[in-house]
């Protein structure tokens, strides 16, 4: 069985195919392709409103291509959801109309919650040690999804408008700040030793940076040394330095200040980074609604 997400996040653009295969009885998730489309949508809409007329001619063109790869993957169930960018956007429900006409993909709007609850469904924690509790932090363009996870239950979850391309643009004020941290301090709490679980992109980029060998943590010190590097030096320097592109080179130094934020508040000195995201979540919440 082969099966598709799509993830419309206020920086990029992902298609994910999978194929499944049962295993033992137990379903294993085979990655076919992974193509993601640097749209930025996040750039106009957090300071004009909404999606410029270039931004929209981007996501319609980006669109036609992940329907034809998936045609040609020959994919049988898919699902595309489209997060903070989207949601903020006053045209936001008349391009996905034109997306619906142009491709034949159906976009669905969701909210924060729903964006954290996605990338729950990737159920990294239950395969780790029951003596910890567990929060899932997840960090776009737009927004910070937070789900905290202790005892095989989620005990919270929300999702805070902090986000990579917001602080880009200066856009994320010292209220929205405080209004996280009072958030952590009062649900955040376990007897049990907290760890976090990091999604997205930057983070990933983070890992792969720090050479920590796959199943290993980092610690909340490397994160914070990582940022003072990067923060000195300008996006040129990081392009050059570290092979980074652009788009990333720029806001990689904002997402590094939420997961060290989230992580003080929180008390949690190392962070999980398994390559998880809300497409892979996509992926599993489509397989386990089959």
């Amino acid at each position: 069985m082969k099966i598709a997400a799509i993830d419309i996040g206020s920086n990029a653009a992902r298609l994910l195919i999978n194929e499944v295969k049962i295993n033992n009885k137990q379903p294993e998730f085979i990655k076919l392709n992974l193509l993601r489309i640097p749209l930025r949508l996040g750039m106009d809409v957090f300071t004009l409103g909404k999606i410029g007329e270039e931004r929209e001619k981007m996501v319609i063109d980006s669109m036609k291509i992940f329907s034809d790869l998936m045609k040609i993957y020959k994919v049988e169930h898919y699902r595309a959801c489209a997060t903070s960018a989207m949601r903020d956007a006053t045209n936001g429900k008349s391009i996905i109309a034109n997306v619906k006409e142009t491709s034949g993909i159906n976009i669905e709007i969701i909210s924060g919650d729903e964006e954290a609850a996605l990338v729950f469904e990737n159920h990294i924690a239950e395969g780790l040690d029951k003596e910890f509790a567990y929060l899932y932090v997840d960090v776009g363009g737009g927004s910070t999804e937070l789900t905290f996870y202790e005892n095989g239950k989620m005990k919270y979850e929300k999702s805070f408008n902090i986000g990579t391309i917001r602080l880009l643009n200066n856009l994320v004020i010292v209220d929205n700040w405080q209004e996280m941290k009072d958030e952590i301090k009062k649900n955040i709490v376990s007897k049990k030793p907290i760890v976090a679980i990091g999604s997205g992109g930057n983070i990933n980029k983070v890992f792969s940076m720090s050479k920590t060998k796959d199943g290993k943590p980092m610690s909340l010190s490397h994160l914070k040394k990582v940022h003072k590097e990067l923060n000195d030096l300008t996006v040129e320097e990081r392009m050059t330095k570290h092979n980074l592109r652009e788009d990333r080179a720029d806001v990689l130094v904002h997402a590094l200040k939420i997961f060290n934020n989230v992580m003080s508040w929180g008390e949690i000195n190392k962070i999980f980074v398994p390559k998880i995201s809300v497409a892979d979540g996509l992926i599993h919440n489509i397989y386990s609604k089959l």
